[in-house]
Parts: structure tokens; C-alpha cells; sequence
């Protein structure tokens, strides 16, 4: 009798860099980038901030989103994500990933792309046709 014994390669999880961060953010259509609030690299869309990255009490990079209520609550509850310093104390829907434990960086870009998405719907529309974006509510 034969048995066979498959093992799989632990994979690296390695957090996104600010400079993958900034250089994803950079790809979203009509975002500004400032440097603000103690070095965290922030990403507006119509002058709206949508992504921060920095901003954390830790050598760790942080990345802070606004999110959907609905992810509000979910992401609040998984490992690696917290409600936002400052933005959800204030009853935003705002979350803050400071750690990856079992997630990808294409969660993370995910979220950022919605965040670009949720803010800039919340522009007025005569801005958000100056801007170049057409989109539909979800």
C-alpha cells in the first residue's frame, strides 16, 4: 500500500508597501496625493480624502479606507483590521488594516477601489462630470 503525503510550501504574505499603495491609488481616475497629518500618504478624489496610508501608531504599514456599512461591520471583526483611529470614533464607516494575517494584497485593493468608488458618488454631480466620472449607484 502506497501513501502519499502532499505538502504545501508555506506562502509569504508580505504586507503592501506604501509605495505599492501610493502607486495602486495613483491608478484610480481623478485622485490627488498630499502628504498630511504626520507623514501618512493621503489620496483624495475631488478633494475628498478616500485612502490614507500611514497614520498608525506602528512600524507596520497601515492603510485606512472608507468602507460600506455593511463592510463596516464585517471587516470590524476579522483579524488585521480595526475601525479607524479618529474616523469611525466619529460614527464614520472608516477601517483601518494594519495587519494581513490571511489576506492578500488584492483585498486590500479591493477595498481602496471601493472607497474611491463610496466617496466619489458623495461628490455633487455637476463635480463628478468636471472629474470624468460617470458611474451608477450600487
Amino acid at each position: 500500500m502506497l501513501f502519499v503525503i502532499h505538502t504545501k510550501a508555506a506562502e509569504k504574505i508580505t504586507l503592501m508597501t506604501y509605495e505599492e499603495f501610493n502607486e495602486y491609488c495613483k491608478l484610480l481616475p481623478a485622485t490627488s496625493y498630499v502628504v498630511q497629518w504626520g507623514n501618512s500618504h493621503v489620496w483624495k478624489v475631488g478633494g475628498k480624502v478616500f485612502a490614507i496610508g500611514g497614520w498608525s501608531h506602528s512600524d507596520n504599514p497601515a492603510f485606512t479606507f472608507k468602507t460600506s456599512e455593511q463592510n463596516f461591520l464585517f471587516l470590524s471583526e476579522c483579524p488585521g483590521y480595526r475601525p479607524a483611529p479618529y474616523l469611525a470614533s466619529r460614527g464614520m464607516n472608516w477601517i483601518q488594516q494594519y495587519e494581513m494575517p490571511d489576506t492578500q494584497d488584492e483585498d486590500l485593493k479591493y477595498y481602496i477601489s471601493e472607497s474611491h468608488r463610496i466617496v466619489s458618488l458623495g461628490l455633487t454631480k455637476k463635480k463628478q462630470k468636471e472629474l470624468g466620472l460617470y458611474q451608477a449607484q450600487l
